[in-house]
């Protein structure tokens, strides 16, 4: 295996480039988001004198023509549904060009190594992967399909970025909207970090970056918002697992953006643990535009979230929804209700608290029904009572299926998943969900609440 890499690297001029490689850059699927995980990389190896083509196939269909014309085809994997998808294209690319090197790259690439070789793909990068790319196509001969991986499997560079190549994407109207005030705005969507600080247990960044986090440059971030703005974004989208692993670092890049663009507004991740111990910097993230905060609660059970290491507290979630409502931001939380753990009571309890709170309208149907991923090589597999419960590892899946304790729960959550995918409001979905498993009427808070308009993108986040 491919040792793991932790320097710095620079980027060579093009003028180095022994020969110029045809690379064909996928996508399947980032959230409805112009992926920066193909934009980076293009700039890198454009700048290495190799011809590249980006194709993101959850809005294009994949070209035969560069499949065939490709050395080098590249497969962006950040997350696992990308990954699932992925897998039918990897093997039309192999029908279509045998003699072109498959390489898989992104989160879910290392996770997922044994299958991925099995497909045929000869080279995987994990971590910050723009190098291992530039260096992969330096060395490749024309079809060198067979040639042997020496890019380490991880990296943990510390890279000086090149601000992202998007002209060979679709345009932006083409990707998910920022949805407010019954207007849809143009959003764009940009990195300003890669990794996390903190070891969740049941988060696959975890597995790759081991409590590391490596940054974007500044610059790099701002030339890269800057552009998309001339192509048309009024929104941006900061895609890092969480913003506030480096806040200054975070708070430079959005105060600037608000000098240079007082009419751009934006989102970003953040944990409740930083929201807890970042407080006097809420009022500035909505001086400088911010709309909402995606924060990943998962649990509102305390024991839940100590299985988790979650590193906060019911309370403190709920002191935090109210941090948020008196420094006039919106928090847009996210759940794993079904859990080995999770009982009928503790998912009503959940829907409680979401009314007391006044957040139904913040939270999207689908996360009242998701059920709890364990990849490949996921710290859950630490814990007794997960061992328990898990009936083994689904390769194709890419997962490690598990079932509840208590059968109906495990029917429970598959009722909610189906409730999650009907039209209608939140408001009128909530309900249902509310009838699935409440003893009792609505409480009558809930027919009083305003339906106020939260902003949203309108495509989903999950995993």
């Amino acid at each position: 295996m491919p040792p793991t890499s932790r320097s710095v690297v620079r980027v060579a001029s093009g003028d180095n480039c022994p020969s110029s490689m045809n690379v064909l850059l996928v996508s399947t699927y980032e959230l409805g988001r112009q992926p920066f995980g193909l934009a980076s990389p293009a700039a890198w190896l454009a700048a290495r004198g190799h011809q590249v083509t980006c194709s993101d196939l959850s809005v294009e269909s994949l070209s035969a023509e560069a499949v065939r014309a490709a050395d080098l085809v590249a497969f962006y994997l950040p997350m696992h549904t990308a990954t699932r998808l992925a897998v039918p294209f990897i093997e039309k690319v192999k029908r279509l060009n045998d003699a072109a090197h498959l390489c898989c790259y992104g989160l879910y690439a290392p996770l997922n190594e044994p299958y991925l070789r099995s497909l045929g793909v000869g080279t995987i990068l994990g971590g910050e992967f723009e190098a291992g790319l530039a260096s992969l196509a330096d060395r490749l001969p024309s079809k060198g399909a067979a040639t042997r991986q020496s890019e380490p499997l991880i990296s943990l560079d510390r890279l000086q970025f090149l601000p992202p190549l998007r002209s060979g994407l679709p345009p932006l109207e083409k990707y998910a909207k920022l949805r407010v005030n019954g207007s849809a705005k143009r959003a764009g969507y940009t990195e300003a970090s890669r990794g996390c600080k903190h070891l969740c247990r049941h988060c696959p960044v975890v597995n790759v970056y081991r409590g590391s986090f490596r940054i974007v440059q500044p610059e790099v971030v701002l030339e890269d918002v800057r552009r998309q703005v001339a192509a048309g974004a009024e929104h941006i989208s900061f895609g890092d697992p969480d913003f506030f692993n480096g806040p200054t670092h975070a708070m430079r890049i959005v105060e600037q953006m608000h000098r240079e663009f007082p009419a751009l507004t934006y989102d970003a991740t953040i944990k409740i643990e930083h929201l807890r111990n970042q407080r006097p910097l809420l009022p500035r993230l909505r001086e400088t535009g911010c709309l909402f905060v995606t924060s990943a609660v998962e649990s509102v059970d305390d024991a839940v979230l100590a299985k988790l290491e979650k590193g906060h507290t019911r309370i403190d979630f709920i002191e935090v929804v109210h941090e948020f409502r008196s420094a006039g931001l919106i928090i847009s939380p996210t759940f794993i209700p079904f859990t080995p753990w999770t009982t009928r009571k503790s998912y009503c309890d959940l829907l409680e608290l979401l009314i007391e709170l006044g957040l139904v309208e913040n939270v999207a149907p689908i996360q009242l029904a998701l059920r709890l991923l364990i990849p490949a090589e996921s710290r859950l597999l630490e814990l007794a009572d997960v061992q328990d419960v898990v009936t083994g590892f689904d390769e194709p899946a890419l997962l490690h299926r598990w079932r509840h304790p208590d059968p109906s729960m495990d029917a429970l959550a598959g009722r909610a998943m189906k409730l999650a995918a009907l039209q209608g409001s939140r408001r009128e979905i909530f309900r249902q969900f509310w009838n699935l498993v409440a003893d009792r009427p609505l409480p009558e808070t809930f027919d009083l609440m305003p339906r106020a308009t939260i902003p949203y993108m309108d495509e989903p986040w999950y995993c």
